[in-house]
C-alpha cells in the first residue's frame, strides 16, 4: 500500500502537482492544482494509485459493490481502473443542461450497490450530484472514494468518504483572493465549463 508521500511522489513524478494561480472546476482560487489526468495517463501508475485506493475502501468497510459511478470528466478514467481493481463494472455520468445524468445506453438497476468514485474532491459538489443521479437511477451509494481530497477531511458529500490523500489547500472566493495570488494570471485547467 502506498503512503501519502508516495502517492504526492506519484503526482511530482507526472508534473501533475502544478504551482501558481488556477481557478477550479468550482469556481473557486487556488494557488495548488493536482491534475489528475497527468497522472492517470500512465496505466501502470493508475494501476498503484487505485491498487492502495482499493485497498483502503476495503479497510473502511464499506460493504459489497456491484457498481462504481463517476462523474465525467475528471472520474472516468479512476472509476474505470477502480471498478477494475473491484472486479466490477464502471459506468459514468455527464453533464447536461447542468445537470448530471446517464447517457450511453448506462443504467443503474433498482437496489445496486454502488460506490462514487472521482478523481479529486474539492467542496464535494460533483461527488453530491453523481450520489443524487445514483438515487434518482434506484441506486444506493454506499460510499465514495477518490484520489485526492482537497478539502484536508472537511467536504461533506453525504456517505463515507475514502481518499489517497487529503490535503488542506486554501481555496478563495473569487473576490477575496489574496494580493499575492492575484498578480498571477488565472487559469482554468478543469474540464468544467469549457467551450469549444
Amino acid at each position: 500500500m502506498l503512503t501519502q508521500d508516495q502517492v504526492l511522489d506519484e503526482f511530482r513524478a507526472a508534473e501533475a502537482l502544478l504551482e501558481g494561480h488556477f481557478i477550479l472546476s468550482s469556481g473557486l482560487h487556488s494557488s495548488r492544482y493536482l491534475q489528475c489526468a497527468r497522472v492517470l495517463m500512465d496505466g501502470k501508475r493508475a494501476e498503484r494509485l487505485c491498487a492502495t485506493l482499493a485497498q483502503k475502501i476495503d479497510a473502511a468497510a464499506l460493504g459489497e459493490f456491484d457498481m462504481v459511478v463517476s462523474p465525467a470528466m475528471g472520474g472516468v478514467i479512476v472509476g474505470y481502473e477502480m471498478g477494475r481493481q473491484l472486479e466490477v463494472p464502471a459506468i459514468f455520468c455527464e453533464r447536461v443542461d447542468g445537470t448530471l445524468v446517464f447517457r450511453r445506453g448506462f443504467e443503474i438497476h433498482p437496489g445496486m450497490r454502488c460506490i462514487m468514485v472521482e478523481d479529486i474532491v474539492t467542496t464535494g459538489l460533483s461527488s453530491r450530484e453523481c450520489i443524487e443521479a445514483i438515487a434518482h437511477a434506484g441506486g444506493e451509494t454506499a460510499g465514495a472514494a477518490c484520489l485526492i481530497d482537497r478539502s484536508g477531511g472537511k467536504a461533506d458529500v453525504g456517505v463515507p468518504l475514502v481518499s489517497l490523500v487529503q490535503l488542506e489547500v486554501p481555496t478563495f472566493e473569487a473576490d477575496k483572493v489574496p494580493p499575492e495570488l492575484a498578480k498571477l494570471e488565472a487559469v482554468k485547467p478543469g474540464s468544467r465549463g469549457l467551450k469549444a
